[in-house]
């Protein structure tokens, strides 16, 4: 299924881009994240485990356990912190 990609800030300035549309096989945004981890490079050091990390599904804040569906927008990004 084609799914829309969005990173942001540091995740969007270390990959060099802030989208992609991606054909994946996935079920769930764990299975995406690990699709991308496996290009390895840029991807498996921005989106490695144990950093910290944001995801939304179609502009909702979601956890990894989240079903994909054809089409769907996928955001990552860094948590925000304010003062």
């Amino acid at each position: 299924m084609k799914v829309q990609i969005r990173y942001f800030a540091s995740i969007r300035e270390a990959l060099g881009h802030s989208a992609e549309d991606w054909d994946t096989e996935a079920a769930t945004l764990a299975q995406l994240r690990a699709e991308l981890l496996a290009r390895g490079g840029v991807y498996a050091e921005a989106l490695a485990p144990g950093r910290a990390l944001r995801m939304a599904l179609n502009q909702v804040m979601a956890d990894e356990a989240a079903t994909l569906s054809e089409g769907a927008e996928v955001a990552f990004f860094p948590p925000v912190t304010g003062g």
